[in-house]
């Protein structure tokens, strides 16, 4: 029978009880997690957000609290009044932080009963993920996932306390905005007001937060839900949300380590790591180089060789005229690779076809030699070869030779699947390193233009200003990424601050000066009213909380996240609307075919 409150208070929580608590009279509210009926005596676990008390009903002692006892099933939720005491000897259970002692209860209400549960809330089950959305408050009470909106939670806290004792302001910025591209599509929310226009939902507050230092604001932040219509994968929703931070008067190397200070508050409040500091700096050509990507794992040491010497002008013809015709030879030694099967070797060369080279040369060291397909052509290389990567008998050398860096980036990835594979990605550490120096542009060949790295408003390095007007290609930006352990967290720059550079940039990217005005017209202008030198930077929330609590997907670390699809099968949006809605919005919706 369910009751109310009935001006009971709860004393403590179902994590709190220790030995020092014996003799204590105590009331506790939670859900039942479990019951085990041991022939007379009644013993129930009893869960809240805090952890888990066993409590016992004893029907000698309190025969009422007892045969109310036999009528919980899991998940109802109760009150219950007890005595704390030790358990008896051998009984207790290290594994919980209560396991020393339990609740004789006395009393007992049932607050609300529950239906049969769709999944069971045990750790170890696993649970299809639609069903775990579809009930995700239920999904919600598995203490393992519970635990990773604690360590959210802790890391707002942490950022919060960091940037406001480093002189920051919390300042909120629109969600209802006009559209702007950004990189990604918008989403639209039509206007019922000014019928025929639309607010777009911020990809980023990125104009805003340049037009709080206009505004003198100087260190402006907030964690900030932004929105993308893009097609998802794990780590992509489309609202997500971002630690979101912009300075003035401050150049790269007087802005990065006030964002290292908060990523090592984060790490030392949340893990109880010390991270070391400076992080590593990388230029993004040297990333690409050594080991394939602008997002390097640095956990492991496989890096990537140059080989291109090796085989110029050589008998192996595919690599030569690679090489003859401007590419490069790159290569990767993967220890203890060299036991694959000639099925997986075959399978990697199908992999690198895949991600786009012309083919992939692999290459056992054996005690007596080397084998490889092309092992005849290889001959005269062999020694060098050897020598280049310091390879031991046992080891798999991997050769592309292609245009680049498309050679390096396809053995890059290779190098994190292969690391993964063969178990080389050691346990429970994280690297931090800067990722710096990108290119400013890239050119579109389809499209015959060029296009920002990063964005638009992302300014080049002082010393590369002359190349915009001669080889844009060329030009570095000042740009920075964040990489924990082959993952970008966070991503930044020094902006534009002159209107004339911000000008010369959009003419450069094939924005005309009328298109810049109807896009961008409001930070044009603010710029003409002595914006200051300016820089940011914005840390996915998502992703860093997911690194920190080991999970692959970010949306683990969402407490209602969408579905590959962009459907909540929570409430089953997005939805039809009433038709009286669209009329007084003055929009017809077309279905899909």
């Amino acid at each position: 029978m369910t009751q109310t409150l009935g001006g009971w208070r709860r004393s403590h929580t179902c994590g709190e009880l220790r030995a020092g608590h014996v003799g204590r009279s105590v009331t506790l509210m939670g859900w039942a997690f479990r019951r085990r009926d041991h022939g007379g005596l009644v013993f129930l676990d009893l869960r809240d957000r805090e952890g888990l008390t066993q409590c016992v009903f004893n029907p000698a002692t309190a025969a009422a609290a007892h045969a109310t006892a036999q009528e919980v099933r899991a998940e109802f939720v109760l009150a219950v009044v007890g005595t704390v005491q030790r358990r008896p000897p051998g009984t207790e259970n290290s594994k919980l932080p209560t396991g020393e002692v339990e609740v004789q209860v006395t009393d007992v209400k049932i607050l609300n009963e529950s239906k049969p549960l769709p999944f069971p809330l045990e750790e170890e089950t696993a649970v299809d993920e639609a069903v775990r959305l579809k009930y995700r408050y239920l999904d919600l009470r598995r203490p393992h996932v519970l635990r990773n909106f604690v360590i959210r939670d802790q890391v707002c806290r942490a950022v919060r306390d960091y940037l406001h004792a480093q002189g920051f302001l919390e300042v909120e910025t629109p969600f209802l905005t006009r559209s702007t591209p950004e990189g990604a599509r918008d989403f639209l929310v039509p206007s019922r007001l000014a019928r025929g226009s639309c607010y777009a939902l911020p990809q980023s507050p990125q104009l805003f937060k340049q037009i709080l230092m206009v505004a003198g604001v100087e260190r402006y932040f907030q964690i900030v839900r932004c929105f993308r219509d893009e097609d998802l994968r794990k780590d992509r929703q489309p609202e997500f949300s971002q630690i979101d931070i912009e300075t003035s008067f401050l150049d790269r190397d007087e802005f990065l380590p006030i964002v290292e200070g908060m990523i090592v508050e984060i790490f030392r409040r949340v893990r109880g790591i010390e991270l070391p500091t400076p992080f590593p700096r990388l230029a993004y050509d040297e990333a690409i180089a050594r080991f394939g990507t602008d997002k390097p794992d640095l956990r492991f040491d496989l890096e990537l060789r140059d080989c291109s010497d090796l085989f110029r002008g050589g008998e192996f013809q595919a690599f030569a005229q690679v090489l003859a015709s401007g590419g490069a030879v790159k290569g990767l030694c993967i220890p203890r690779g060299g036991g694959m099967s000639r099925k997986e070797l075959d399978d990697l060369t199908g992999a690198a076809k895949n991600l786009g080279a012309k083919g992939l040369v692999w290459v056992r060291v054996n005690p007596d030699g080397l084998q490889s397909p092309v092992g005849r052509v290889l001959e005269s290389a062999k020694p060098a070869l050897v020598a280049r990567f310091a390879a031991a008998p046992g080891d798999l050398l991997l050769l592309v030779g292609d245009v680049m860096p498309l050679a390096a980036t396809v053995l890059g990835r290779l190098r994190q699947e292969l690391a993964h594979r063969l178990n080389l990605i050691p346990a429970d550490q994280f690297r931090v390193a800067w990722v710096i120096d990108f290119p400013l542009v890239e050119w579109i060949e389809e499209e015959r233009r060029w296009d920002p790295v990063h964005h638009p408003f992302t300014a080049p390095r002082d010393e590369d200003l002359p190349l915009l007007d001669s080889d844009p290609g060329r030009a570095k930006a000042k740009a920075y990424d964040l990489v924990v352990n082959g993952q970008e967290v966070a991503g930044g720059s020094i902006r534009i601050h002159q209107q004339s550079l911000q000008e010369k940039m959009f003419k450069l990217l094939g924005i005309s000066a009328q298109e810049a005005r109807a896009r961008f017209g409001f930070l044009l202008e603010a710029l003409e009213f002595g914006a200051p030198p300016m820089g940011g930077i914005a840390a996915g929330l998502d992703r860093l909380v997911a690194i920190l609590a080991g999970e692959e997907s970010i949306r683990e670390v969402i407490a209602f996240p969408k579905t590959q699809k962009g459907t909540c099968p929570l409430t089953d949006a997005p939805a039809p609307v009433d038709p009286a809605q669209l009329r007084d919005l003055g929009i017809r919706l077309v279905e899909g075919s």
